[in-house]
């Protein structure tokens, strides 16, 4: 399907941030990150908040929903090292369902809310999360919990 050099997917509900930014796009090696959320890819006021953040970083980023990304892998180029991030598992089963290749999948940060119980200290699910990692485990992507490149990965 795509030539897209997909480095790590990560789910993180703060999208864009210092770690994001500095610590993993340069562990990587990573020259593109690419944030994918419907919503901020209608809402020209949250991308702009971003980019100010990945500008400061030196980051490369864009900013599409989930079938802008589904469509715009699919012509990826080798040479572009790419960093996706979502805010949520159901994000990335979607990513997965229109065949983009995720090899393995980092939960980063899922904010506690009533109705969730923790996996990790910054990792928090419900039925409906469990569900879609349940089935992007069965997809055959390794799943791990790793907040910050130095840190231990639990594997899921």
């Amino acid at each position: 399907m795509s030539s897209a050099n997909i480095l790590l997917t990560r789910v993180d509900n703060r999208l864009i941030h210092r770690q994001i930014g500095v610590t993993w796009m340069t562990l990587l090696g990573a020259n593109l990150l690419i944030v994918v959320d419907d919503d901020v890819a209608e809402s020209s006021m949250q991308e702009k908040l971003m980019e100010v953040v990945a500008t400061a970083f030196g980051v490369r980023v864009c900013f599409f929903s989930v079938r802008q990304t589904i469509h715009i892998l699919e012509t990826g180029r080798p040479s572009q090292k790419i960093f996706l991030i979502c805010r949520t598992p159901e994000t990335v089963r979607r990513l997965i369902d229109g065949k983009v290749p995720i090899l393995q999948l980092d939960l980063g940060s899922m904010h506690f809310s009533r109705g969730k119980w923790s996996l990790s200290k910054k990792v928090h699910v419900n039925e409906q999360d469990m569900e879609n990692l349940n089935y992007i485990k069965r997809q055959g992507v390794k799943i791990f919990i790793q907040d910050a490149p130095g840190d231990l990965k639990v594997e899921l």
